[in-house]
């Protein structure tokens, strides 16, 4: 049985997650969570599957959170940066599961790697930032790391019995988000309401805005040039508005590896968790006589600048991505709580890019350091915009 340490147990990877041991008690266990504020929702998870420690991100929440178990649920309660090490090194959990939001999923991930443990990672920003320190130490400590995303899963899975020389270059596919067709002009109306609406994947709110702009293309692009080893002129991205082609690989003989399914995060998941087995999922393949056609087509970038972006700061290296995604973070924020427009999600990245001077090959401290200057600058550059 495989004890798990289940970091953003509360978002849609989490309860997904919840979801396959719930299905599969005999193969695994839940030793730790970690959630931000979804007290409610995090407490139903304690009481069902019994974990030995639970982090929150700060006091007030874990006293709310004690406020709501019963008086015989027996956890360990802890808070803040310190409590989320603490849930991903317990020394009971064989792998964790990272799938915090944002770069709060970063020093947790490293920690858990430092201590040994495997992991299944869905938190794309911890590569995004620092892909260079993250999959040293992974080699250095000799441990797994398996991807939970369903593009870089299924390049994995592509990948999977052939050699890494023969590639030629990795194709990720997105589905374009629900402005694939909308024209330019219009794009400064959009409410986030509108940009809520994914036509194929349910998700949380900042992962469904940055499919809306491209950006999470862009970030996982970063990801896959680590996780994979690819330079970026070998990192592709079409737009296939169907979703059912996850991810793909070309090999320098022209033959095309493709892994396919429905659009449902449970497949990846479950194999970032069970690997090398293929769990029994009760899912259903495609139904490719229903689909008639599978579509494909460049990407925009004139009217999806932010993809751009994202090459740009992956080939700048150093800080420039951990700077990309902090104001990504920032910009995202100020959106869906209607201070910004749509369009202006890409304009502050832009200028808080601009504004950047990079650290070569930086360490740690380098780069939390770039993080927090790049969420300052692009909130003084928001302020600057609502005055």
């Amino acid at each position: 049985m495989k004890s798990l340490s289940i970091l953003g147990s509360t978002g849609s990877i989490g309860t997904n997650a919840l979801e396959i041991v719930r299905q599969f008690p005999g193969q695994f266990r839940v030793v730790a969570l970690a959630a931000k504020t979804s007290i409610a929702a995090l407490a139903g998870q304690i009481v069902e599957f019994s974990p030995r420690l639970v982090a929150v991100i700060d006091d007030a929440h874990a006293g709310q959170l004690r406020s709501l178990l019963p008086a015989d649920v027996d956890v360990r309660i802890v808070t803040g940066d310190a409590g989320y090490v603490m849930a991903a090194t317990l020394p009971e959990s064989d792998m964790v599961l990272g799938a915090m939001v944002g770069a709060a999923g970063l020093a947790p991930t490293l920690a858990a790697i430092d201590a040994g443990k495997d992991i299944a990672l869905a938190n794309k920003e911890t590569l995004v930032m620092g892909g260079e320190i993250v999959m040293a130490r992974v080699a250095e400590r000799g441990v797994k790391l398996m991807p939970v995303d369903s593009e870089h899963s299924a390049i994995f899975q592509s990948l999977a019995g052939h050699r890494h020389s023969e590639v030629r270059e990795i194709l990720l596919t997105a589905s374009g988000g629900p402005f694939r067709q909308t024209p330019a002009a219009e794009f400064a109306a959009i409410t986030p309401a509108a940009a809520l609406r994914h036509p194929n994947w349910s998700m949380g709110s900042k992962i469904t805005i940055d499919s809306a702009t491209l950006m999470n293309k862009g970030l996982e692009v970063i990801e896959a040039r680590w996780l994979f080893d690819v330079d970026f002129d070998r990192i592709k991205v079409v737009v296939h508005p169907q979703s059912i082609i996850h991810s793909m690989v070309t090999y320098q003989d022209g033959a095309v590896i493709a892994q396919l399914g429905i659009p449902d995060m449970k497949g990846a998941i479950a194999y970032g968790l069970s690997h090398p087995d293929r769990l029994p999922l009760d899912m259903p393949a495609p139904d490719f006589a229903a689909l008639g056609q599978l579509t494909f087509e460049d990407p925009d970038l004139e009217r999806f600048p932010c993809l751009a972006l994202a090459f740009r700061a992956g080939e700048a290296g150093g800080t420039h991505p951990a700077v990309l995604n902090a104001a990504n973070e920032i910009a995202v924020a100020a959106f869906l709580e209607g201070r910004l427009p749509y369009t202006g999600i890409y304009a502050i990245i832009d200028q808080t890019l601009n504004r950047h001077r990079a650290e070569g090959q930086p360490d740690l401290e380098q780069i939390i350091a770039a993080d927090r200057w790049a969420r300052k600058t692009a909130v003084d550059l928001i302020r600057q915009q609502e005055c």
